[in-house]
């Protein structure tokens, strides 16, 4: 751990000047004042505060990072943690990032100054380069969303392409033929983020569909992943030429959204428009009709992850590099 000698011959100044810059002191000449920042960044250097946090005790304390704090899949599987959590008198902090990578690296900063002891990803922005580099402050366990490589960092989701093949299957085999596809996005400063969870998820989709024989066109392939993203996408679809007669979204929320405007507009479902969800969110049975809908083991989830966690933090033996749990589809009226 580099210390303020270091930082003082990196720059060419005495420790006491180091000791001035870090306080914000007047009288620094503007050149060293620069000279010791750039060394301490170069070098890794934390501040007392933050060092005596990486020499001292654990905080007891995992960060959890979500997307979208307002998605009913997020508090349920944060709940679902923060009681495996509590059973052993930890405690979490729950990092909100809104898609944004920035804040997202703002959050790993917690655990590269220990001011947590692990932190779990159930969102992904950044790629895993970029994310990597934190694994050496302390463990990270991945769950939900994943990348394609995470060098050895526990992962627990679900088969994302299995159950989007079976939910694609369920609607072949009630006679839709003009299927229509929404994939879930998440939202950066720049652009739309196409995840290797909804990569998978639309494989899975391609293949039913090429095994049926069946054709997709582009103007049936819609991104979302809210409920006003599913009313626009209703709105589009009204607007075509040859009209899907279902559609398999990416979250429950872009289908509740879809049904209520298509309700608005006069149509029945399942009747005109076959729609399909993903989570099987609470609202899911609440809809009318009954929503369709990929069951996500949130609990499940949300529990083993966090036993992964404990068990890192621990030193136990170490946890399974990846669990996939059962992701069933549940058909209700909407289909």
């Amino acid at each position: 751990m580099p210390t303020i000698k270091d930082v003082a011959l990196r720059a060419g100044v005495s420790r006491s000047t180091v000791s001035r810059v870090m306080n914000n002191q007047p009288y620094v000449d503007e050149e060293k004042r620069k000279a010791v920042k750039q060394a301490m960044k170069e070098l890794g250097y934390l501040p007392n505060s933050s060092a005596q946090r990486l020499r001292g005790t654990e905080t007891r304390t995992i960060a959890v990072l979500v997307s979208r704090i307002v998605n009913p899949f997020f508090s349920a599987i944060v709940d679902a943690m923060d009681e495996v959590a509590a059973e052993q008198s930890y405690r979490l902090i729950l990092c909100n990032t809104r898609g944004s990578a920035n804040q997202e690296l703002h959050f790993l900063q917690l655990l590269r100054t220990k001011q947590v002891d692990g932190l779990i990803l159930a969102s992904l922005v950044n790629d895993w380069e970029t994310i990597a580099p934190y694994t050496d402050y302390g463990p990270i366990v991945i769950c939900n969303e994943y990348p394609r490589q995470s060098d050895g960092v526990p992962v627990v989701t679900i088969d994302q392409s299995k159950a989007m093949y079976e939910a694609t299957v369920h609607l072949l085999k009630k006679g839709y033929k003009q299927i229509a596809y929404c994939n879930p996005i998440t939202k950066t400063e720049s652009d739309a983020v196409i995840s290797p969870l909804a990569q998978d998820r639309y494989l899975g989709f391609c293949q039913a569909m090429e095994e049926a024989g069946m054709h997709m066109y582009g103007e049936c392939l819609f991104l979302g992943h809210s409920l006003e993203d599913g009313r626009n996408i209703f709105k589009q679809m009204v607007c075509l030429a040859n009209r899907p007669d279902a559609i398999l979204t990416g979250s429950d929320e872009v289908a509740a959204g879809m049904i209520a405007e298509a309700k608005a507009a006069g149509w029945k479902i399942p009747d005109d428009l076959a729609i399909v969800g993903f989570d099987n969110q609470p609202h899911a049975t609440l809809i009318e009709p009954e929503l369709t809908t990929i069951h996500q083991p949130v609990q499940e989830m949300g529990r083993a992850a966090m036993e992964c966690m404990l068990a890192l933090l621990r030193k136990e033996s170490p946890p399974p590099l990846a669990t996939y749990l059962e992701a069933p589809l549940l058909a209700r009226k909407s289909t």
